[in-house]
């Protein structure tokens, strides 16, 4: 692999804690709660009728409303956030070279609303198929990498990977080879979910995933805890702009920070559980730290998976015991999921913009909604307020169905 460096120069989110970096930024270290009962269908007769949704998003805000109507929602929170994350690095649109410019944008379920409406469409009817023309093109998942091209004519590479959970940190750091390999010069790499549906909700209900814990929605997302009874549904997106380092400085770039480190595994074990001592993310930790050329003392602050599972939080601890040893009692640890619920394939992106702004604040954004000591669960979790403290190197931590696992570790610049 060429001897590239990668940093990120720009940055865009849409989270339910937050609209836009700055919002977010401020959601995040005040440690607010997305949550709240479901408002996008009447899920009064499912088992958990809340979730965290996107607080005052409209898209003719920021799209044009004739086009969007043409994309489902996950691609236009991609776009959204695409187009926030290219504003924010400031490129002279005139000079760079657009053949070398790309994207690697996915989703862990892609256009799940619009699939859901046309079946229900076609059920309510007379049986005669009359499918929107446009249902194919909103629904496939690598619609949101396309949009983003077509928009600012983008001529790299351009795809979407697809990894349910990890599928955002996947895409960052299938966009952190190519630049590596010097395939590209500048990647927009992140992820797009909006599963806040009929389906989505019921499929998860039906899997035993989900808390429901519908008296308590506001703290329901509570890492760590005793109490916690399953992850909280989220929807929205996230794009970190990431560029070659002497490109960047070249052209003036603020950098945000290094990506310094990647790491990926499978677990190899089961569909949906993790490994009970997380095996394979004791793998995907250390292969990250090596690649960063760091060992895990240089670790300052992980931003971690949990989900709020009985199951995962306890794997994911055990595996940290594992690679840091009583360095693991030193740093920080934290949970954006408290406050953003599970975005599913965006969490990979959003979780590694919450690092970033970290390193940025030298900050730790705090695990939220705690009340119950978990003997289990021992570490330094940041609980319910966030920390100042000295923050070199950040690592955020994704796993999906299916066992994947994906690492990726920022650097102060």
């Amino acid at each position: 692999m060429k001897n590239r460096r990668v940093v990120v120069t720009g940055m865009g989110a849409l989270t339910p804690i937050g609209l836009g970096i700055k919002a977010f930024s401020e959601g995040l270290f005040a440690g607010v709660s997305g949550a709240n009962l479901i408002t996008q269908f009447d899920a009064s007769k499912f088992k958990t009728k809340f979730a965290c949704e996107l607080k005052g998003f409209k898209v003719e805000d920021y799209l044009d409303k004739k086009e969007a109507r043409r994309m489902d929602p996950f691609t236009q929170y991609a776009l959204v956030v695409a187009n926030e994350a290219i504003a924010d690095a400031n490129f002279d649109h005139s000079t760079i070279d657009k053949t070398r410019f790309g994207v690697v944008m996915g989703s862990g379920v892609g256009g799940m609303q619009v699939f859901t409406q046309e079946v229900m469409d076609y059920v309510k009817g007379d049986g005669t198929p009359r499918f929107n023309p446009f249902f194919i093109p909103r629904m496939i998942i690598d619609i949101a990498a396309g949009r983003i091209s077509i928009e600012h004519g983008l001529k790299g590479p351009n795809y979407a990977s697809v990894s349910a959970c990890a599928t955002s940190s996947n895409c960052i750091i299938d966009a952190y080879m190519i630049l590596k390999m010097g395939y590209a010069d500048i990647m927009v790499a992140g992820g797009a979910e909006a599963p806040i549906t009929i389906s989505g909700v019921g499929g998860f209900n039906a899997m035993k995933a989900m808390s429901e814990d519908n008296e308590n929605y506001l703290t329901a997302s509570r890492p760590f805890d005793a109490t916690r009874s399953g992850f909280v549904l989220g929807e929205g997106a996230g794009a970190l702009i990431l560029e070659d380092y002497d490109h960047a400085i070249a052209r003036g770039a603020k950098i945000y920070a290094e990506l310094g480190g990647i790491g990926m595994s499978a677990d190899a074990y089961h569909i949906t559980a993790p490994h009970p001592d997380g095996a394979s993310v004791i793998l995907v930790m250390q292969n990250c730290i090596k690649d960063a050329g760091l060992v895990p003392e240089d670790i300052d602050y992980l931003n971690m998976h949990g989900t709020s599972t009985p199951l995962g939080d306890i794997a994911e601890t055990k595996a940290i015991k594992q690679v840091f040893g009583e360095h693991a009692y030193k740093m920080n640890l934290s949970s954006s999921k408290s406050m953003t619920g599970h975005l599913l394939g965006a969490a990979g992106v959003v979780e590694a913009i919450a690092s970033i702004l970290s390193i940025q604040e030298q900050c730790v954004s705090p695990t939220i909604n705690f009340t119950t000591p978990d003997p289990e669960c021992d570490l330094n979790y940041t609980f319910n307020q966030a920390q100042p403290r000295t923050i070199n190197a950040a690592m955020s931590n994704t796993f999906g169905f299916g066992g994947h696992n994906a690492c990726v570790l920022f650097k102060k610049v």
